[in-house]
């Protein structure tokens, strides 16, 4: 299973590197895990086949990096390095039983229905989200987070707009796609994710679902090639000045999802306009739990930690919050 990364030197640029332990050891052509990829798909080769034929002679200290302290800074584990508008960052919910709980909990007191549209939903993906192999199974949800200039790197602050309600943590594992030549969608492999979005507005109104989503999103700080995504556990948890405040015990993976994998990436890849040829693709798998459900509201400077096992090293991302006052935006007339 391959761990690489994504570093950038002020003088030197960018570079991928190998983790292995407390080491990086950089490849020495590519200086992008992007194009890395699209070598691979050209040549035909497979990606570990690829890397091992790259490594160069530079070791870094991957604890320095990843705690801040060296020359080099984590990049997200993936993007389009030239067209970030050409990486789609979305999302699925719904897909685990203890955030479809929370989600119920949101809009129960707007239902007139015994059942809410959310556990309606959840219910699909239960009686229909795992279909035989090369079937067709339930749709699930779909949301659109932005491009790839929301994504944020390890450590990096997560911000929350003048005018937001609120900022919260959605701890997941996302996938990582490229689109060969052909429009062929390629699974390159998982990321450690922050989803993040604003729990306040959704909850006034499900259908300020799609807005609240509208945030920056955290993948890294490693990008795993080859992972097993059945059974995954790991644990979320917010730190205040230093302390842990709130944590909890998460689950992902096939056999804790009310859909398969294969059922979600049919749903997304189906749309032509998916399957341009070169095109990224982040996508957010769903997350088992997160603080909001259990009334914690986070405060600037708030560090928000998202592990999964087998997965890498944690995501760590700070809270950053914009108390200015909100303005309007004017549009100019041609």
């Amino acid at each position: 299973m391959l761990r690489l990364v994504q570093v950038k030197h002020s003088v030197l640029g960018r570079r991928v590197g190998v983790i292995n332990g407390k080491t990086c050891r950089l490849l020495d052509r590519f200086r992008s895990a992007y194009v890395l990829v699209q070598w691979a798909l050209a040549s035909g080769e497979n990606l570990d086949a690829v890397v091992n034929g790259h490594l160069g002679d530079e070791v870094l200290d991957y604890d320095a990096i990843y705690n801040g302290q060296s020359d080099w800074c984590l990049l997200p584990a993936f993007d389009h390095p030239d067209e970030p508008a050409r990486c789609l960052v979305s999302g699925t919910g719904l897909t685990h039983m203890a955030s479809a709980k929370n989600r119920n909990a949101m809009h129960e007191k707007a239902a007139s229905m015994p059942m809410t549209d959310s556990m309606k939903m959840f219910q699909w993906g239960l009686d229909g989200g795992n279909p035989k192999p090369g079937q067709i199974g339930a749709q699930p949800e779909w949301f659109y987070k932005g491009s790839g200039t929301i994504l944020k790197a390890h450590g990096e602050a997560m911000d929350v707009p003048s005018f937001a309600d609120d900022g919260g943590e959605e701890p997941e594992l996302a996938g990582v796609y490229v689109n060969d030549e052909n429009g062929q969608p390629c699974r390159v492999g998982f990321v450690v994710g922050n989803e993040f979005a604003d729990h306040v507005m959704e909850k006034k109104n499900y259908l300020y679902l799609a807005p609240s989503k509208l945030r920056d999103a955290a993948i890294g700080p490693e990008l795993i090639v080859g992972g097993k995504f059945e059974r995954v556990s790991g644990t979320v948890s917010i730190e205040r000045k230093g302390k842990v405040v709130w944590s909890r015990a998460i689950q992902t993976g096939e056999k804790h999802m009310s859909h398969s994998l294969a059922n979600l990436e049919h749903h997304h890849f189906k749309y032509a306009h998916h399957q341009r040829a070169g095109d990224v693709h982040i996508h957010f798998y769903g997350a088992d739990a997160f603080s909001f459900g259990e009334g914690v509201s986070l405060k600037n400077g708030d560090m928000m930690v998202v592990e999964w096992t087998g997965f890498g090293r944690p995501l760590r991302n700070p809270i950053r919050i914009d108390r200015s006052k909100d303005r309007f935006v004017n549009v100019r007339s041609m």
